[in-house]
């Protein structure tokens, strides 16, 4: 087996490395003067079940294309099997129609991924389950609910705690995280005028008195957790803090997040984290490079990946 990595998220690919006691194969990716991508691979990969770990997160396009030419130079290898393992599947809330006459990118970057080589894919916490359908290969879409639940219960007292679903969207996500330390739920009723803007309209379920913890996927300008601290606090709630897996956090997000009223945001290293994320005092982040490299050791072994998510 060898472990592969790009540029996007180095640190996370060292620490998925280290759980699989696995050094990190031995390769270049760099750019030419003109930006285009070079990789070399330094080591013999013929034969073996390779593992590119690669975030497609800023730069998208970037990264993406490193992934895309990672597979081509294994392929070209002769690799026996290639794996993608995408912590954060880029292009994912494109994943349908929003308009006429605008695309479906995340199966277009599906197809892409596949044409290259890739022979399976390991991704976490996809914006939409339906993408796995974006593949023509075999797809395993992990879920951070279990690790989430740990550091909530390691943290909170759950006799007053309430988990909160930000949009009508997460509900299922939400719900899962609150059957598994048994607490209820409320749903944020929000609009979203265009994209990047939200508006609070009202609270469903009685948040009075309750420690508040929103669940969703993905943390973009946050101005959706922004405003719904707020109305969350208007409405009763004692504090307000949210577990979110994918931290893009762009546009002064994190400053944005740093300057509100949320007691606590929490996100997964699924995506590295900028200066500003790490000087951020209310950000906080959780490690699932043991998830990953599970995740990664039974699929090379060929036992079940979906008992983690249990």
């Amino acid at each position: 087996m060898k472990l592969v990595t790009g540029n996007s998220n180095r640190a996370l690919a060292q620490a998925v490395a280290s759980y699989l006691e696995l050094p990190l194969t031995d390769c270049t990716v760099k750019r030419f003067a003109d930006k285009e991508v070079y990789v070399e691979v330094h080591e013999n990969v013929r034969g073996e079940d390779v593992f590119i770990l690669q975030s497609t997160s800023f730069p998208a396009n970037d990264n993406l294309m490193e992934l895309l030419i990672l597979t081509d130079a294994l392929r070209r290898s002769s690799a026996r099997r290639i794996t993608a393992v995408l912590p954060y599947f880029g292009y994912a809330r494109q994943d349908r129609k929003s308009a006429s006459r605008t695309p479906i990118s995340a199966k277009l970057v599906a197809n892409l991924i596949t044409e290259a080589g890739v022979n399976r894919v390991i991704t976490l916490d996809l914006h939409a389950a339906q993408i796995q359908g974006f593949f023509d290969i075999p797809t395993d879409n992990l879920y951070s609910a279990p690790v989430m639940t740990r550091d909530i219960k390691d943290n909170y007292d759950n006799s007053n705690v309430m988990i909160v679903s930000p949009d009508v969207g997460g509900v299922a996500r939400a719900r899962a995280i609150a059957q598994r330390i048994g607490a209820d739920l409320a749903i944020v009723d929000k609009r979203r005028p265009k994209a990047g803007v939200s508006e609070v309209m009202n609270i469903i379920g009685d948040v009075a008195g309750q420690h508040c913890i929103m669940i969703d996927d993905i943390v973009d300008s946050g101005g959706t957790l922004v405003n719904a601290a707020e109305a969350l606090l208007k409405a009763g709630a004692l504090e307000v803090s949210a577990y979110i897996t994918h931290g893009v956090l762009s546009n002064g997000a994190a400053a944005r997040i740093a300057a509100s009223k949320l007691k606590e945001l929490v996100i997964t290293d699924s995506i590295e984290e900028t200066d500003l994320v790490q000087t951020a005092a209310n950000i906080r982040r959780i490690s699932i490079a043991p998830l990953i490299g599970e995740a990664i050791a039974r699929t090379a072994s060929e036992q079940s990946v979906s008992s983690l998510l249990d």
